[in-house]
């Protein structure tokens, strides 16, 4: 199925927001994306702690976006081709190529971590432009399915029955892969989106959960984005004291 251009239209000319499963988490991923690379870019290739570290960061990076691509498939597309069967074919068949690249990627930095002093330069720079092109990709990537796949679901699916479909995916999330991502999730949306991810959350998931992640982000928020959101979700501004 072609994604056709008054669908796209669409996006641009919704009149009310509709709930978009794409944005928020597409913001998580380009920050992580985007910090992980400079840290990358800076690395000390002689220094083995510097070294240790980057590259660590370039796996949890990996990670993440192969676990993003497994719950986009799982649960995402899966409610687009339900629907509109083979509107998902293009952006599936990027998914593959990124699972590809994901590998090469990991494989890189076995390389760069087993290298002599002599070749870890070399290694690094290999990394870093693999790394880079890996995430020139996923950007454009990004935007087809926050333009193009969500014209096709909000075409085809209200609001609560998307709702439902994210509610589904987030609760197939494990613990540990949760706070991974709200390290990157929370602090780079703006206050507004902020605001209803910690509401949505604090209203769905176990308070000790809920106190996790606002523990997690104060260190990671401003002093005055801190205190729109304790203010916007009526908590006391202080640590220890945000489940009340």
């Amino acid at each position: 199925m072609q994604i056709t251009s008054k669908e796209l239209e669409s996006v641009a000319a919704v009149e009310a927001p509709r709930f978009d499963m794409y944005t928020g988490i597409h913001k998580a991923l380009r920050a992580f994306m985007a910090d992980t690379l400079l840290a990358v870019g800076r690395m000390d290739p002689l220094d083995e702690d510097e070294v240790a570290q980057a590259s660590g960061r370039v796996l949890d990076l990996l990670a993440a976006c192969a676990g993003h691509l497994r719950h986009e498939n799982d649960f995402v597309h899966a409610a687009i081709e339900a629907r509109a069967p083979g509107a998902s074919a293009a952006i599936g068949h990027e998914h593959e190529d990124h699972v590809k690249h994901i590998a090469q990627l990991s494989d890189l930095v076995v390389v760069l971590r087993a290298a002599a002093p002599q070749a870890r330069a070399a290694a690094a720079a290999r990394l870093y432009r693999e790394l880079a092109l890996f995430i020139a990709g996923n950007f454009e990537h990004m935007h087809v399915e926050e333009t193009a796949h969500n014209a096709v679901l909000w075409a085809r699916y209200t609001d609560a029955e998307l709702v439902g479909v994210h509610d589904a995916l987030v609760a197939s999330i494990e613990p540990q892969e949760m706070m991974a991502i709200a390290r990157w999730l929370v602090p780079f949306q703006n206050p507004q989106d902020r605001f209803h991810l910690l509401a949505d959350m604090r209203a769905k998931a176990p308070a000790p959960a809920f106190q996790a992640v606002m523990d997690l982000v104060q260190p990671l928020l401003t002093t005055k984005e801190w205190s729109k959101l304790t203010g916007a979700l009526g908590i006391a501004a202080v640590p220890g004291l945000v489940a009340g």
